[in-house]
């Protein structure tokens, strides 16, 4: 398996945490202070303790839409490799190819054991430095990367394991050599598929989710968005540059496409939302996980029983009732 993760580098701010980033120098400093000399600052730490606290009730519990867009791109956030040897440790074995082109590297998938119960897991990969991005194209699969991931998800089906699918992209590839392989037909190939599917599946948006990209392996029995992710058809960025002929209106864009966790689930295209650790999941990755863990298992236990009929009627069900129309 190839091991990637981004906890080394240190911790980026972004322009909205930037009073959050100043408490914590001063509380840094303060406990240097207290280290370095016989003054006692365990008073001034906990007044700064509790100051940062209050500034991260205010500013995260007040998140605008482009706020939580930009949080879902933070670049500390755990990403699907993360999960994967979080939640499966030793246990995961990739799987590479889509037998029909090549591998896509932005897209990755294996078995993989979770508390015992083994799972076919694919997901998305974004890179966590500049070489890796490239290496992974930023997350964007080309068509061999849904194919691959559809290639997985039957052979999932054979031998009656269950699916887990982890949602982290800007987008499919949309480059010409993507359009001329079959882009369009691969992620509707796999969205029928998906729906049609004989074993549990159980999506999971842990950063962006967006347009087809994220729909190619996106059809769940259950699909959980993390609290600060977002789902749409279109990104604010691209949504504004249609309507306004310009990037500058993105957070005009974000708020009306009610594309945030909390829209999702009112308007019940989501099942439910993992809840995130104050500041987002890259403040504590642990309780992150723990608790995209406790989601999934909870999930799954909810359909292990079904008989294959019961499930894919349900499948078929759920997503016949989504949206509104008239005839």
């Amino acid at each position: 398996m190839r091991v990637e993760t981004n906890t080394v580098f240190p911790m980026e701010y972004l322009d909205f945490e930037l009073p959050v980033k100043e408490l914590i120098e001063q509380l840094d400093k303060c406990e240097v202070i207290g280290k370095e000399s016989d003054v006692d600052v365990t008073n001034t730490c906990k007044q700064i303790e509790e100051k940062l606290h209050e500034t991260k009730v205010k500013i995260y519990g007040n998140l605008t839409a482009w706020q939580r867009v930009q949080l879902s791109r933070h670049p500390n956030r755990p990403y699907t490799m993360d999960y994967v040897q979080a939640l499966c440790g030793d246990t995961f074995l990739e799987l590479f190819g889509d037998r029909g082109f090549k591998d896509d590297k932005a897209m990755i998938g294996g078995l993989g054991k979770i508390d015992g119960q083994s799972f076919m897991i694919i997901g998305q990969q974004k890179g966590y430095n500049t070489k890796t991005r490239q290496y992974r194209n930023f997350g964007m699969a080309n068509p061999e990367g849904y194919r691959k991931a559809l290639r997985l998800m039957k052979m999932a089906e054979k031998f009656n394991i269950p699916v887990i699918s982890f949602i982290d992209t800007p987008g499919a590839y949309p480059g010409l050599e993507a359009e001329e392989r079959g882009q369009g037909e691969a992620i509707a190939r796999n969205i029928l598929e998906m729906i049609r599917l004989k074993v549990p599946i159980i999506a999971v948006i842990v950063g962006e989710g967006a347009s087809g990209g994220a729909l190619g392996i996106g059809v769940g029995d259950r699909v959980f968005m993390l609290e600060n992710t977002w789902y749409s058809v279109i990104s604010p960025e691209s949504c504004s540059s249609i309507l306004w002929k310009s990037w500058e209106y993105k957070e005009q864009a974000a708020d009306a496409l009610k594309l945030t966790s909390a829209d999702m689930k009112r308007q019940q295209l989501v099942d439910d939302i993992v809840p995130e650790p104050l500041g987002g999941a890259h403040y504590d990755r642990a309780t992150t996980f723990q608790s995209t863990k406790e989601y999934i298992l909870k999930g799954f236990n909810e359909l292990k029983d079904l008989s294959t009929e019961d499930l894919v009627a349900k499948r078929m069900d759920k997503y016949s009732k989504m949206g509104e129309y008239s005839e």
